[in-house]
């Protein structure tokens, strides 16, 4: 199946301003892309934006820009190649003794920006203890966010933790992320963050404008699996951006000074 993803973003800056960039699709799912990747950057004032493209810390494509003073345009088309296939259930994944787990996903245990793991501990174990450890387990954490914290996007704001997520009952995809994120790790399940494209492919349409989807993987079994609280459903076609220990390591753009966002449309639909 061939899944076209892109998107155009137009910003304004007060002055000329550093910008990270997690804009690629990951390096792991490089290869099925039609044509070579390419960010374009359009400045309203004609001025030219190198960009120099690396690999960061977690293995993502990242790039680095120094923004135009006034307005830009940042553009991506490709087309993907996708399996057909709804995404895979694997429900004997074991959950692995924390002495067992290679020294890769150790990071995933432990507390991160918007994941305060250590305020968790007794509440995680509470709610969960009595489920069957591995994919049960980390199902019955899913369901339990998915059940209770209310989604709309005037719930966030940019510092909106794990703890505020469940004190608050509501919030956003990446929301719902970092809960169900900083809940696996309490109960010593490594998990991360991850965002990239998710089209409305074999779903009823939402009639909401297209956006980029935050999702989060779990180490079980010897491998990494997808979970979705917020979506709470196994779906078609979705394409890896970005991946980390939580937003902080995974946003799409970051800039260091104030930059606005004017405009923003994503592309994602199966052709």
């Amino acid at each position: 199946m061939d899944v076209k993803i892109g998107f155009k973003m137009t910003f304004a800056a007060s002055m000329p301003t550093p910008m990270h960039l997690l804009l690629y699709v990951h390096p792991e799912i490089a290869s099925d892309l039609t044509h070579p990747e390419e960010i374009n950057i359009l400045s309203d004032s004609g001025i030219a934006v190198p960009i120099e493209d690396y690999v960061d810390f977690f293995g993502n494509k990242s790039a680095r820009i120094l923004a135009p003073a006034g307005r830009f345009t940042i553009t991506y088309d490709n087309i993907i190649s996708r399996s057909d296939d709804t995404e895979a259930v694997a429900l004997n994944a074991i959950q692995h003794n924390v002495e067992e787990l290679p020294v890769e996903a150790l990071p995933f245990l432990l507390p991160s920006r918007y994941c305060e793991v250590d305020r968790f501990g007794d509440l995680a174990w509470k709610l969960f203890g009595n489920t069957n450890p591995g994919w049960e387990r980390v199902q019955a954490i899913c369901d339990w966010v998915f059940e209770n914290i209310k989604f709309g996007y005037p719930h966030t704001y940019p510092t909106k933790t794990a703890w505020d997520t469940y004190t608050e009952q509501n919030g956003v995809c990446r929301d719902f992320m970092h809960l169900a994120i900083t809940l696996c790790r309490s109960m010593n399940i490594p998990a991360r963050y991850a965002t990239g494209y998710l089209g409305e492919i074999d779903v009823p349409a939402s009639g909401s404008p297209m956006d980029f989807s935050a999702y989060m993987e779990v180490y079980l079994g010897g491998t990494w699996h997808t979970f979705d609280p917020r979506n709470h459903i196994r779906r078609v076609g979705r394409a890896l951006m970005a991946r980390g220990r939580d937003a902080a390591d995974a946003a799409l753009t970051t800039s260091f000074n104030d930059v606005l966002l004017k405009e923003f449309e994503v592309v994602t639909h199966r052709l």
